[in-house]
């Protein structure tokens, strides 16, 4: 009797258990039904997919290739006019590439951008040219020079031909906040141009608000390093001897350097490191620039450095900052841009980094039709931060490298790898190519910027012990191998070992992203 009841009990209990889980899973559908139905509703009532805070360089092109795949994207810009930087005003031919790829290289028309073919770069009276490879460039689908330009110019371009389609509506206003439930992000509020407090929703928030984002702090507990600043401005109706190289020279306490952004138009920049910054107001600065910079900049270029300061060139600063990207944790929004991940701009890669992450991104999304779904939305930009990583973690580490080499120091170790770096830049061959290829995005992979470091490292050790190796250079060499160690290990903590390491997902992202049938 007792085995009997314990059956009937047993068997009661497992049907009470099936037909609760039948119930719930088909609620449960019914209701995911229903959501489905319902946010399909609202896409055919006209509702926005997309919010992108920001319509710089990366704002706008991710608007125009969003709205290319049919995303109706809503760009919430603080100031239409053309911006006046003296930072984004050089384009890589890597970032020529990502461009040609999102249908905006039209956009490099009609703004008088120059032809940059590589760098002549000076150091102690001495002069060599290093171009980007035509040949030998790892097989590069797309004519291999630059493009050098007002900023203002080219972000106007870019928001014209991303307001020209029919689902992208731009906006002047500030954002003052984003709008979260249970930890995702819904829209955001802002004032427009009226003056007006209002909100904007969409299932998908992405903050390209450039390296002065407010948003960040509430996305992410990255903070920027501010490492120097850089003093610019302007010489007008003038022209570069050779124009079509970029001028860098190796002086103190940094580098300084000299470029065209239109027929008439020279950019002259040098960088400067906050402890002792002259003021600009009292005349300080140009003074500075004249007495201290001047002389160091090679004759033939001299007088178009100091036109600019004798015409009352309006000087600019601007702080240099580095950040290592990182994922927000909130569902329903991007970082990306300057407002993501920032390098040293000696090596004038910003844009094509963010123009290389907006072609993964666009390609991510392009299959979810329901950007609604916060759980696959996360799911893509986990994706996007592994997949980005060859491009991104050459250029960080490039940035890095570089911008410290190119500092002046009495240093013995220090100095010995300035030198090294020159040397191996300009002495022809690989060497040359495959660094001018790293430099200009033709060839992002990590390990091979790895090799390239590691002969910069022994070239200079090699100098250092030459005629013969005494203690005291073995010291420095040592010392030197310390500094190079320096450079590149923090960067496989924050790019990843595999990331640096394995070629496997640089090939897969050149084959992806970069190659001429790609996308």
């Amino acid at each position: 009797m007792d085995t009997a009841f314990a059956y009937v009990s047993v068997w009661t209990l497992l049907a009470f258990v099936l037909t609760w889980t039948v119930f719930y899973f088909t609620n449960m559908k019914s209701k995911a039904t229903k959501l489905a139905e319902t946010l399909a509703e609202e896409r055919k009532d006209g509702a926005t997919d997309v919010i992108i805070v920001g319509a710089g360089v990366g704002g706008s092109a991710l608007a125009y290739a969003l709205a290319k795949d049919g995303r109706r994207v809503h760009v919430i810009e603080r100031d239409m006019r053309a911006p006046e930087r003296m930072m984004g005003e050089f384009m890589q031919p890597g970032g020529r590439l990502m461009l040609s790829k999102l249908g905006l290289e039209d956009c490099l028309e009609g703004i008088d951008a120059q032809i940059a073919t590589g760098m002549a770069v000076y150091k102690d009276g001495k002069e060599a040219d290093t171009l980007f490879p035509v040949e030998n460039n790892n097989n590069f689908p797309y004519e291999p020079f630059g493009r050098s330009f007002h900023n203002g110019r080219f972000v106007q371009r870019l928001r014209q031909k991303a307001s020209s389609l029919s689902n992208v509506r731009l906006e002047e206003g500030t954002v003052r906040s984003l709008i979260e439930e249970k930890g995702v992000i819904k829209g955001v509020t802002y004032k427009n141009s009226a003056g007006e407090e209002t909100t904007a929703l969409a299932p998908l928030t992405v903050v390209c608000d450039g390296c002065y984002s407010n948003l960040r702090r509430s996305l992410s507990d990255n903070n920027a390093e501010v490492l120097s600043y850089q003093v610019g401005y302007i010489s007008k109706n003038c022209q570069l001897e050779e124009p079509e190289k970029l001028k860098l020279i190796m002086g103190k306490p940094s580098y300084i350097m000299l470029y065209q952004i239109s027929s008439t138009d020279v950019r002259c920049v040098y960088e400067i490191f906050p402890n002792n910054i002259p003021s600009i107001s009292n005349g300080e600065m140009a003074n500075f620039l004249k007495n201290t910079i001047a002389p160091q900049v090679p004759l033939k270029l001299r007088k178009i450095f100091l036109k600019g300061i004798d015409e009352g060139a309006h000087i600019k600063t601007m702080p240099v900052k580095s950040m290592s990207a990182s994922l927000s944790e909130r569902k329903g929004v991007i970082l990306l841009g300057d407002a993501f991940n920032m390098r040293h701009p000696a090596i004038a890669s910003g844009m094509m980094v963010v123009l290389s992450d907006i072609l993964i991104l666009r390609g991510l999304l392009r299959p979810l039709s329901n950007l609604g779904d916060a759980h696959r939305v996360s799911e893509v930009i986990k994706s996007f931060y592994d997949i980005r990583k060859p491009m991104s973690a050459t250029v960080n580490t490039l940035g890095n490298a570089f911008s410290q080499v190119l500092i002046a120091s009495t240093d013995e170790a220090k100095e010995a790898m300035r030198q090294g770096c020159y040397d191996y830049l300009c002495s022809g061959g690989f060497r040359t190519s495959g660094m001018m290829a790293l430099l200009g995005g033709m060839n992002p992979r990590p390990l091979s910027l790895i090799c390239h470091l590691c002969g910069i490292t022994l070239s200079s050790i090699g100098h250092l012990l030459s005629p013969f190796p005494s203690p005291v250079r073995i010291w420095h060499s040592l010392r030197l191998f310390g500094l190079a160690m320096k450079m590149l290990v923090p960067h496989f903590k924050t790019e990843g070992v595999g990331q640096m390491l394995f070629p496997v997902n640089a090939a897969a992202y050149r084959k992806s992203y970069m190659a001429a049938t790609a996308l």
